[in-house]
């Protein structure tokens, strides 16, 4: 693999960063300056801009509306991203659905909802987990009975409870699995369904994380009626959907470009003079040390995501590598927060405001840290817990 970026690919790169310099919404970036929560139209501006452009889904084949980017304009574009601190697109759609419709889906299907998810006209969110059902997914208990309508036309009747559902309570749509087979084996008897989250028969309860936010959500279903013709391949055999879903949603939590604009403001933090004698925490050799340990796992995170972007590039898609760059990226991810909170000292402490953003006590750096640190606890269990990850890798690469 060929890491050193070609005079096209810095054509790019200048290209991208003129691109977000003259275009990123000026209210996006003050309330983000300012920590306030972003709205869903907030989200949802960016995306527009960047489908006006044809950047919004770099991934997806040129047909159905990607940009035909390589790996490395890929990899530039995350990277001019993080560099500017733009928001991300929301991965619900884009990422983790639209693969799923794009492989499995109908004509129909893909026409139906590939262009709304691709210009940011529908919000999605994921109906995965329940309670008892998280790492364990396959022990899924939503029940999906197939019936005939008054109208002739087959229907399923939904009925159980999802959770963790992020920002489900701004989501127009969403795709769920359900069970549509009490007596096959668990992982045989899951369908995958999209469905309309303003039909009749479904609430959208608040969770409120440690933070104080409202990011994810209790979604109760009762008897939810969902046309067959949403059901995305076949009936029972939802579970290589959602193999193929996750794998996509794990690459992505990586967030290596993230953390790399992470732990340049963690040196800036740590830059600070921290008495009259000129002292930095950088400066004590400790600290130095765990800083200095962190970048060389994320340098070793980065080329391992070349090497997937490069195999998909290909043509291959996510394997087991999605699992590695899941582990190291969360974890990574939540040592950036652990030293970004020392870093803060006692400024970091005070956690004051409705939605969980620090008032502006002390130095403008120590704003969010705690709540930044509190809700990236759930980063190495979400998309599939770290444990479970391991598992796989074991499985697929070690054959154990």
């Amino acid at each position: 693999m060929n890491l050193d970026f070609a005079p096209e690919d810095n054509a790019f790169r200048l290209e991208a960063r003129a691109f977000i310099a003259q275009n990123y919404p000026k209210i996006l970036r003050d309330k983000q300056d300012k920590g306030e929560a972003l709205t869903k139209e907030d989200y949802l501006s960016w995306h527009r801009i960047l489908a006006a452009k044809g950047w919004s889904t770099p991934s997806w084949p040129v047909e159905l509306g990607g940009t035909g980017w390589t790996a490395t304009q890929k990899y530039i574009w995350s990277e001019e991203q993080a560099r500017a601190d733009t928001i991300t697109i929301l991965p619900f759609g884009v990422s983790m659905l639209a693969p799923v419709l794009y492989t499995f889906g109908t004509d129909e299907q893909k026409a139906k909802f590939l262009p709304g998810i691709r210009d940011g006209l529908v919000w999605w969110c994921q109906g995965y987990s329940e309670p008892g059902a998280g790492s364990d997914l396959a022990s899924l208990k939503t029940r999906a009975e197939r019936v005939t309508g008054d109208d002739g036309k087959e229907y399923y009747i939904v009925n159980g409870q999802k959770t963790w559902t992020t920002l489900g309570q701004h989501a127009d749509w969403g795709f769920f699995l359900v069970r549509t087979d009490q007596t096959a084996k668990p992982q045989s008897g899951i369908s995958f369904l999209l469905i309309d989250m303003k039909s009749p028969g479904i609430e959208v309860r608040r969770i409120t994380t440690l933070e104080g936010g409202h990011e994810v959500n209790d979604v109760f279903l009762d008897n939810v009626k969902v046309p067959v013709e949403n059901r995305i391949f076949h009936e029972n055999q939802g579970w290589t959907c959602a193999k193929a879903l996750l794998a996509h949603e794990r690459s992505g939590i990586a967030g290596v470009a993230r953390s790399k604009r992470g732990l340049e403001r963690l040196r800036q933090m740590a830059s600070t003079e921290m008495s009259d004698q000129g002292a930095t925490l950088l400066s004590d050799a400790f600290f130095k040390r765990k800083v200095t340990e962190l970048e060389i796992d994320l340098t070793a995170l980065e080329f391992t995501e070349l090497r997937t972007l490069a195999g998909e590039s290909s043509g291959k898609g996510p394997g087991p590598e999605s699992s590695i760059l899941k582990i190291k990226g969360t974890e990574i991810q939540q040592r950036l927060q652990d030293l970004a909170l020392e870093a803060a000292g006692h400024y970091g402490a005070p956690f004051l405001g409705e939605a969980g953003h620090n008032s502006g006590v002390g130095p403008l750096h120590s704003l969010d840290t705690a709540g930044d640190y509190f809700n990236g606890r759930k980063t190495s269990i979400y998309g599939g817990s770290n444990e479970i990850q391991r598992n796989i890798i074991a499985k697929m690469v070690l054959g154990l």
